[in-house]
């Protein structure tokens, strides 16, 4: 019978689990809050077989929102699936930028690596192109100050050299290889995706990262190939021409002794024959990636402290933001000193890939009332900083915890005296951390079923012959429950008697 209620409830818990990925996979926003109102631990159920949990699927799909609730929840952010990728690595794929902005601002990892290419989620956003998702991943690493990318070291007023960001993590970060020594560039070049090609390079990605052998990764190319290698194998004109103006070699020969001009031709790249048999006499000038963002960081600092995603209206707020006109400002531009809400503020510096700034250096967002060139923004006096509410406890999900979670009942048995208090029978799937001692002392033990003990307490009612026999048949009955039957079936009944007498009435006779 209890192996039998172990796989009734397993089964309770995969029906769950399933209907919690549907609404993650389907963008269900009020089944998947349902869900995990009834259940909080559903947020760790993974599918058999691949193992992508829900946060996987709303991630892939898109669904920054449900992303938020099971993030909230207490499930981990980075949950990996059969082939090691995160819910990061997948919003990075598909390009679900809002996703990857809410996973960045929970503080995501984004150094991990799948198991089957060694590849991170920004080989994976490169590969496909997508520039907002590079830069919201690297927005801890390129400070918010003017010609962050021309000047990294200030000197302060004593004389020193003060660093003003850790260059050498920005740079392991874009040249990390993956399996082969592929690096995020190599992937933009060969995919002829420009405008990643050229946020990578003006981020100090190298043009002179060459691929190793690997067994695992399959390369037509040859190991010892450039970047230039690969973008002459994947034939977009403008991609030669950008990494060509950035010095990457001409002559550079990989393992098979090709440089890049043979191998646009044993690929049959005729447009690259131009351009990659001699370099220019003049290095053209290239403008900077409209994909670079300057406040970025300030903005991210500012959310995870104080909030981004307040839906509280203010109706009567006397000056509102002038993007939504329904938050108030938490926020102001330096420069322009121009007020925003802290959620505005985000999308701005998401979405802005155009150099539209009047005044400002490159990387700088226009500001949308004065079109003045916003490098870094400032919270504002009276923007308080968000109270953390204590997370919910991060458990696994048991073998038998969803079924069993029914609502908790009072059972109230006949003789318990109106005065004293009933034990509270709690769902078996509860947490052992919600289990206490403190209801055991508020229940009173009945002397008079105890071992036929005389009632030595104030009785509530008037006895009465009828009660004194009671008591005595029932002072009877508990002695003869410690005498050994000889009736294997009638010791078990008496044993489920006694089990079911000391839940009802608290006694342990």
């Amino acid at each position: 019978m209890g192996f039998l209620s172990l796989v009734g409830n397993s089964f309770g818990c995969s029906a769950s689990g399933e209907r919690l990925v549907s609404a993650a996979r389907d963008g269900d926003l009020q089944e998947a809050k349902a869900l995990l109102e009834y259940n909080p631990r559903l947020a760790r159920y993974s599918t058999f077989g691949v193992r992508n949990s829900p946060l996987h699927y709303s991630a892939a799909q898109g669904h920054h929102e449900i992303v938020s609730l099971l993030l909230e929840s207490g499930v981990d952010i980075n949950l990996r699936n059969y082939r090691g990728q995160t819910a990061l690595m997948q919003a990075c794929q598909y390009g679900h930028w809002e996703v990857v902005q809410t996973l960045v601002l929970f503080k995501a990892n984004i150094h991990k690596a799948d198991y089957l290419n060694g590849g991170t989620a920004l080989h994976l956003a490169a590969l496909n192109g997508h520039s907002r998702c590079i830069r919201l991943l690297l927005a801890d690493y390129i400070p918010s100050i003017p010609d962050t990318l021309n000047i990294t070291r200030k000197v302060s007023k004593n004389g020193n050299s003060v660093l003003e960001f850790d260059e050498g993590a920005l740079h392991d970060i874009i040249n990390k290889p993956a399996d082969g020594g592929i690096t995020a560039l190599h992937m933009a070049a060969l995919n002829g995706h420009v405008e990643t090609l050229q946020l990578l390079l003006d981020l100090r990605a190298s043009v002179s990262e060459v691929t190793v052998e690997d067994g695992t990764t399959i390369d037509l190319i040859g190991s010892g190939s450039t970047p230039l290698h690969y973008a002459a194998c994947g034939g977009n004109v403008q991609c030669c021409q950008i990494l060509v103006a950035k010095g990457a070699s001409l002559s550079a020969e990989n393992g098979n002794g090709w440089t890049p001009l043979m191998v646009a031709r044993s690929w049959h790249r005729d447009c690259l024959e131009e351009i990659l048999s001699s370099a220019p006499e003049n290095r053209p000038q290239l403008l900077p990636s409209p994909y670079l963002c300057l406040p970025l960081m300030s903005i991210v600092k500012i959310a995870r402290e104080c909030g981004w995603r307040s839906s509280d209206s203010t109706p009567a707020c006397v000056d509102p933001c002038v993007v939504c006109l329904e938050r108030k400002c938490t926020v102001a531009a330096e420069g322009c000193d121009h007020e925003f809400c802290t959620s505005c503020a985000l999308y701005l510096c998401s979405t802005n890939s155009t150099s539209t700034a009047a005044h400002g250096p490159p990387g700088s967002i226009a500001c949308p009332l004065c079109r003045h060139g916003i490098v870094s923004f400032v919270k504002l006096p009276g923007t308080s900083p968000l109270i953390k509410d204590i997370g919910r406890t991060n458990l696994s999900l048991s073998f038998c915890s969803c079924s069993t979670e029914v609502p908790e009942t009072l059972l109230e048995p006949p003789l318990c005296k109106p005065g004293s208090k009933c034990a509270r029978i709690l769902p078996l799937g509860t947490s052992f951390r919600s289990l206490s001692c403190q209801g055991f002392p508020s229940v009173k033990l009945n002397p008079s079923l105890c071992m036929g003990v005389p009632e030595t307490s104030p009785s509530m009612v008037h006895r009465t012959s009828a009660d004194r026999s009671l008591r005595n048949h029932l002072a009877r009955c508990s002695r003869s429950r410690f005498r050994r039957s000889a009736s294997h079936s009638e010791s078990r009944r008496s044993w489920f008697c006694s089990l079911n007498q000391y839940v009802a009435t608290g006694n342990g006779c």
